[in-house]
C-alpha cells in the first residue's frame, strides 16, 4: 500500500543500515497500531475481570474501546479483538468529508441514507462526489487526521464485491479516539444527529441503549465469517462516553455477531459508573 552517484562501500553500508533501521521502525509502528497496542490506558482490574467473565460466554473474538469524549486521554481497551475492516463504520468520516464539500454545508438525501440506513449505493455516490478514488481517500483521511487518527483509508477495491473504503483497516483504539474528538466539533453536529436516527432494524448492540448516537458496520471475511462492529456515543447523567466495539463470532454468522454486540452493550450499561466520561468544550 505504500511504497546514483558512486560512493565508497563504507558510506553505502552506513546508509543501508540507517535505511533498514528506519524501515524496521516504521514497520514496527504499523504492526503495533494494527495490534491495537498504541497508547491505551490500563483498565481497572475489576473491569478487566468482569469483562473477561462476559467474554467467556460469548463464543466470539470481541473487543471494546472506551474513552471520555473531548478528553484526548488514552482509551481503555478490553478484549482480544483489536483491528480489522471498518465496513460501514467508515461512512461516518466519509459523510463528514462530504459535508465539508458543501458550501454552505447541508445534509443531502445520500448522506442521510448512508448513515441512517447504511445504504451502500448512497455511500458510493458520496465517495464518487469526492473525486477519483485516491483523492476521495485523502479527503476522508483528512477528516481522520484532524482528530489525531493515523488510519490510512483504502482507495483500491481489493475485494471486487465490496466498497474500497469499507475495507479500510480501522482499529478500535483509533476509532474511539476519532469518535471522542469528532463529537466535539460543531461542524459535525448534523452527522451525529443522523447517528441518533438509525433505522430500527439496525438498532442492535449499543443501538439498544436509549439516546445513543451510533453507526454499525458488518461484512464477511473471504471465508464468509462475519465481523460485526459499531462506533458511537453513550450519554450518561455525568457526561458522554465514546465507544467502539466489535465481535467476530465462532459460528461466523451475522446474527451471532449482532447478539454478541448486544450482550456487550448490556455489559457497558451495567458498568457506566466505572467508565470514563467527559464533556465537549471547556
Amino acid at each position: 500500500m505504500i511504497p546514483r552517484p558512486v560512493r565508497s562501500r563504507n558510506v553505502w553500508l552506513i546508509a543501508g543500515g540507517a535505511l533498514f533501521a528506519t524501515i524496521a521502525l516504521v514497520a514496527g509502528m504499523v504492526i503495533g497500531d494494527h495490534l491495537g497496542g498504541r497508547d491505551s490506558a490500563p483498565p481497572p482490574a475489576a473491569l478487566t475481570a468482569d469483562f473477561a467473565r462476559l467474554e467467556s460466554t460469548l463464543h466470539a473474538a470481541v473487543g471494546i474501546a472506551v474513552s471520555a469524549v473531548g478528553s484526548g486521554q488514552a482509551p481503555i481497551i478490553l478484549g482480544d479483538w483489536k483491528s480489522g475492516p471498518a465496513w460501514s463504520t467508515i461512512k461516518v468520516p466519509l459523510v463528514i468529508a462530504a459535508l465539508r464539500e458543501e458550501n454552505p454545508p447541508k445534509v443531502t438525501d445520500a448522506m442521510t441514507a448512508a448513515i441512517t440506513e447504511s445504504d451502500n449505493a448512497a455511500a458510493e455516490s458520496i465517495w464518487s462526489s469526492l473525486g477519483d478514488p485516491v483523492t476521495a481517500a485523502r479527503k476522508v483521511e483528512a477528516v481522520l487526521r484532524q482528530t489525531g487518527d493515523p488510519t490510512t483509508v483504502q482507495s483500491r477495491r481489493i475485494r471486487p464485491e465490496f466498497t474500497a473504503f469499507g475495507q479500510t483497516v480501522w482499529s478500535l483504539t483509533d476509532q474511539v479516539r476519532f469518535t471522542s474528538v469528532a463529537l466535539c466539533d460543531n461542524a459535525n453536529t448534523p452527522l451525529f444527529a443522523m447517528m441518533g436516527r438509525v433505522e430500527p432494524d439496525q438498532r442492535w448492540g449499543i443501538g439498544t441503549v436509549s439516546g445513543t448516537q451510533f453507526k454499525g458496520g458488518w461484512g464477511p471475511s473471504p471465508t464468509r465469517s462475519y465481523l460485526v462492529r459499531q462506533l458511537g456515543v453513550l450519554s450518561t447523567p455525568n457526561g458522554s462516553i465514546a465507544v467502539a466495539l466489535a465481535a467476530q463470532p465462532a459460528s461466523g454468522t451475522f446474527a451471532d455477531g449482532k447478539a454478541a454486540l448486544t450482550e456487550m452493550a448490556m455489559w457497558l450499561t451495567a458498568h457506566l459508573g466505572s467508565l470514563p466520561v467527559g464533556h465537549c468544550g471547556p
